[in-house]
């Protein structure tokens, strides 16, 4: 017998809505009617309002911390599973905790591990999400997961401003394959700063591998939290004869003393996506929407088609 698609029904979390609607909205439908209730001591309770018996859903929602948004993710999952969904994909624009996806010392907790666990337990049977902290994340899921990359936004931005000697730039070292790429991408130079850490988000030393003297840099990274890093690596790279320094990160996290950070720094340009809502408190932050990507993407996988065209790399 051949294979019946039914039709596709796309819901959000509640701090993912707006992003939720683009993405809708792109894919050719409505968001689906959720409704959240929530008790006087903040515990709360997501409701379907519609059928969503056996067809596949999507829920959109990105798990940056506090704990409420992957909270609301599991809850949302394990609603849909209880009312029959056929196929339940959580589609993460930002996939929260990546950050500890490894032991690095000792009695310390692998948290993405735990957050890929969490997720199929709650009954999610696929995973969409974009420029993971680490690759190897991936691995961390019994279900399919595809991993989109924000390049397929970022390279036509990059392409668009025509600069003359561009390099590319990883601010640390974990990040020199991301780099890497985007310069065989764009056919430039790449450079690499090398950092250490006093603490999380606390910079004792940096130093530069490569020669910016009289080039565009562009530093490339997967997320901006404090732009600490960043903004350190900008005001190096500007005294070793930068003519100027823009970045793009694909998730805004902009917490702490970001703002202040990105004003008073040497950056011209932090270009990011919209995976996480902010509020762009800064003339140099430019936010490109991912929700044709993501669109594009759940089209694919709901009809059963190839993604490959939408990995550039």
């Amino acid at each position: 017998m051949p294979i019946v698609i039914t039709e596709a029904k796309i819901f959000a979390c509640t701090q993912s809505k707006v992003l939720g609607e683009k993405i809708a909205k792109a894919f050719g439908s409505e968001l689906g009617n959720v409704i959240t209730s929530t008790y006087s001591d903040g515990e709360f309770q997501p409701s379907y309002e519609e059928s969503i018996r056996g067809t596949r859903i999507f829920i959109i929602g990105s798990t940056n911390p506090g704990p409420e948004n992957l909270m609301e993710m599991l809850l949302m999952i394990d609603a849909a599973k209880r009312a029959s969904a056929r196929h339940i994909t959580a589609v993460l624009p930002y996939f929260g905790w990546a950050r500890q996806d490894r032991k690095d010392k000792p009695r310390v907790p692998i948290a993405a591990k735990l957050v890929a666990k969490m997720l199929e337990a709650a009954g999610a049977t696929r995973i969409i999400t974009m420029d993971l902290h680490a690759d190897q994340i991936q691995g961390f899921f019994e279900k399919p997961v595809d991993h989109l990359f924000a390049s397929t936004i970022f390279l036509p931005y990059l392409q668009s401003l025509n600069l003359d000697n561009l390099t590319i730039a990883s601010p640390d070292m974990g990040g020199s394959k991301r780099a890497y790429a985007y310069s065989k991408a764009l056919e430039c130079d790449v450079v690499i700063c090398y950092k250490q850490r006093a603490k999380a988000n606390i910079i004792s030393h940096m130093e530069l591998i490569g020669d910016v003297t009289g080039k565009n840099v562009v530093l490339v990274d997967d997320m901006v939290d404090t732009a600490g890093t960043l903004t350190k690596a900008a005001d190096l790279m500007m005294e070793r004869g930068a003519l100027s320094v823009r970045a793009i990160c694909t998730h805004p996290i902009l917490s702490g003393k970001a703002y202040e950070n990105l004003n008073n720094s040497n950056l011209e340009e932090l270009i990011v996506t919209d995976s996480i809502p902010i509020k762009p408190l800064s003339d140099k932050i430019r936010v490109l929407s991912c929700a044709n990507l993501f669109a594009e993407v759940m089209e694919k996988v709901h009809n059963n088609k190839s993604i490959s065209s939408k990995f550039i790399m």
